[in-house]
């Protein structure tokens, strides 16, 4: 039993009442052009400040997911909302509602593989993935992209950034390590470059920077919400009418 009606919701994200909020502690206005956007998602989310080189390290792998072109379902999802006749608010629902286990969860399912990769040791890659493909199946969340071959363009400055934050002491490295490692193994597997994808390099990151694997969706989820917004926004300002996924002369094949 709740010893008062306020004990319903309990927080330490705002305390508030008239002409005062703080967040996590500290009234808004102070926060208010003295925190980059990236500062205070971490902040919000984690109950704890991120400044230097660590704070660059996440709003980067916040800008590099933001879009993949309107081939990505989030992004489709949003345009063809818009041509229904709906607003942005609802456009944008409608994208973020097609980020689950397959488009979107992959960050989440790569910051849990490396944390099982790392608890083998550096001898226990093989048997690790091996483990791994028996629970999960033979994908590895993280590596390998349909479009972009041989090399996702994001991945490489991802990792130097990583890099260059290591030397710093603001992250340890070493799950950028464990993430060069399956690209290796997995070239020497199949016999040409499997090289880390966007999900791979940002899950580097956020293990990193020590977020639990669920928190990696959920800041991917906000990196691609961007996106959502500027497709549907540009949808907006194109028109059309109840677009589908093809243009109206193409058809569907029928297994009646």
């Amino acid at each position: 039993m709740t010893n008062d009606v306020s004990d319903w919701w309990r927080t330490r994200i705002i305390d508030m009442e008239p002409g005062r909020i703080e967040l996590r502690g500290t009234p808004v206005q102070e926060l208010i052009g003295n925190r980059s956007f990236a500062e205070m998602i971490w902040l919000m989310v984690m109950g704890e400040e991120i400044k230097g080189p660590r704070a660059a390290l996440f709003e980067a792998a916040l800008v590099a997911a933001v879009d993949h072109g309107p081939q990505a379902p989030s992004i489709a999802a949003s345009r063809m909302a818009i041509t229904c006749g709906i607003g942005l608010n609802n456009a944008m629902a409608t994208g973020l509602n097609m980020l689950g286990d397959v488009h979107g969860g992959a960050g989440e399912q790569a910051v849990a593989m490396y944390h099982h990769v790392e608890r083998a040791g550096p001898e226990g890659l093989a048997g690790a993935l091996g483990t791994w493909r028996a629970e999960h199946g033979p994908y590895l969340p993280g590596f390998g992209h349909r479009f972009h071959k041989p090399t996702d363009p994001r991945a490489p400055r991802l990792l130097q950034l990583v890099d260059e934050c290591a030397e710093t002491g603001g992250v340890p490295g070493a799950y950028a390590q464990i993430g060069r490692a399956i690209e290796a193994h997995l070239a020497d597997e199949r016999g040409k470059p499997v090289p880390m994808n966007i999900d791979g390099a940002t899950a580097v990151i956020y293990a990193e920077l020590g977020c639990p694997a669920p928190l990696a969706r959920g800041f991917f989820c906000l990196s691609r919400s961007v996106g959502i917004l500027a497709h549907a926004w540009e949808q907006t300002e194109q028109g059309g009418r109840n677009k589908g996924p093809t243009p109206p002369g193409y058809r569907w094949t029928f297994d009646g």
